[in-house]
């Protein structure tokens, strides 16, 4: 399947908070204690998190990557790949 139809899904076992000016992602399912486990996002990872819904194709959340923040369609195509490759190493995502 081509990257730009794929639809990625929240992992069920990850929980995002925002605190303060952060943005996190925390694993529920392992020692919540361990600060290793524990993965803060910039702005940008925000807002892809957030629009992962599993509905929203690859295509239509770099759509509003490009609307939203000041970035060409290459860049927005860029950021997007690595921040949902590091999101699936961490098993926060799929595109099941």
């Amino acid at each position: 399947m081509d990257i730009l139809e794929k639809v990625y899904h929240k992992s069920d076992s990850i929980v995002f908070r925002k605190i303060g000016d952060e943005f996190i992602l925390v694993p529920i399912r392992q020692n919540v204690g361990d600060l290793d486990s524990i993965y803060t996002l910039n702005e940008t990872a925000a807002r892809i998190w957030e629009l992962i819904d599993g509905k929203k194709s690859f295509h239509e959340i770099k759509r509003v990557m490009i609307e939203e923040f000041d970035v060409t369609p290459a860049e927005a195509e860029k950021d997007l790949i690595e921040h949902l490759q590091q999101l699936e190493g961490i098993k926060a995502v799929s595109d099941r």
